[in-house]
């Protein structure tokens, strides 16, 4: 059987490894072949690489990493019909079942069986994956192919912005990850403003100022909350979206809130904590919960911002490596001196 390089979770530990595996075959008349071009590395990669505490009890070893990517449909099932061989395509990660009570009533972001690509099944840090036609997005000709490799969470960065609506209002950003980056930029576009971001590291400071941000504070330094007040006269801000999984800037979005106001969090947190949940019932705060993408809403504003140059994804996209310098990657992430990492598989 024909061979292809491929990122590995083999052992139960940290890191990864290039292996050769078998390339994937089509088994079912509903997937689809495609040949990897580029993929871009997300934060639920580096858990993986690091095999913290959720990857741990997660991940089932041996398995290829990997889910944000574009790519070319080399090969379909019989019963393909949304794409053929040659489409440029990238894919959503949440695989629905497509039966469920949630994936009936427009909800299959959170089917109640869904598998994650990458997590629960093979992924796609390989010259070559296979994936169903349910979860394939057809990119337009004229897309960067390595910018298209990260609209799965610019769809992120478009959900958490649209949910609570920022046209207008001025805007809390906690955490200038790549993510939050990509939310300074949609806000933005969308006419939220000012928009403020907290956020700890120099370096991210930097790219947040760069991608649009109005004002940036560092908590560790500086009184954000006060800071806020200030700019607000004493009302707080409109709308807040909390980026970064940390508990003291998900009490921020909740203290700095205007009355009324709007929380979109998306910032996965390392465990549970107590929030003042009095502040929230006696504010009258919507606090919103954030997985994945609206598939496929997201999808066709987060291709009509790239397309339409409403969204700069080279002030985000920070390094496009060879896909044998994949470590190299995985270190710049950890230790944050980075934004969005591309590596280009393919031709």
């Amino acid at each position: 059987m024909a061979t292809m390089k491929a990122l590995v979770k083999s052992e139960k530990a940290r890191g990864l490894s290039m292996q050769k595996v078998d390339i994937p075959v089509i088994t079912d008349e509903h997937e689809v072949l495609i040949k990897v071009k580029y993929a871009s590395i997300c934060g639920t990669d580096l858990h993986i690489y690091q095999w913290n505490e959720w990857s741990q009890n997660r991940i089932k070893t041996p398995q290829i990493a990997g889910h944000e990517f574009s790519g070319e449909v080399i090969g379909v099932g019989k019963a393909v019909k949304s794409v053929q061989i040659g489409d440029f395509v990238s894919a959503e990660t949440h695989i629905p079942c497509g039966y469920c009570r949630l994936c009936r009533t427009g909800n299959m972001h959170i089917c109640k069986n869904m598998k994650i690509l990458g997590v629960d099944t093979n992924g796609i840090f390989a010259e070559y994956a296979k994936v169903p036609e349910v979860v394939l997005w057809k990119n337009a000709p004229e897309l960067s192919q390595h910018f298209a490799s990260v609209q799965e969470p610019l769809g992120n960065a478009v959900f958490t912005v649209t949910t609570g609506g920022v046209a207008g209002k001025s805007t809390l950003i906690t955490g200038a990850g790549p993510i939050g980056l990509m939310a300074i930029q949609v806000a933005k576009a969308l006419g939220a403003g000012p928009i403020i971001v907290s956020e700890v590291k120099d370096f991210r400071i930097d790219m947040a100022l760069k991608n649009g941000a109005d004002y940036v504070f560092n908590p560790t330094k500086e009184d954000v909350h006060q800071k806020i007040m200030r700019l607000t006269n004493g009302e707080g801000v409109e709308a807040a979206l909390e980026m970064s999984g940390n508990e003291k800037a998900l009490g921020l979005c909740i203290d700095a809130l205007l009355p009324s106001g709007h929380i979109s969090a998306l910032g996965v947190f390392d465990k549970p904590f107590p929030i003042d949940i009095n502040k929230v019932i006696f504010k009258n705060i919507t606090l919103y919960g954030i997985t994945g993408r609206k598939m496929f809403e997201t999808w066709y504003i987060a291709s009509s911002l790239l397309l339409n140059k409403r969204v700069d994804l080279n002030k985000i996209v920070t390094h496009l490596l060879p896909f044998e310098e994949w470590e190299k990657g995985f270190l710049l992430m950890e230790q944050g001196n980075c934004g969005k990492i591309v590596l280009k598989i393919a031709e």
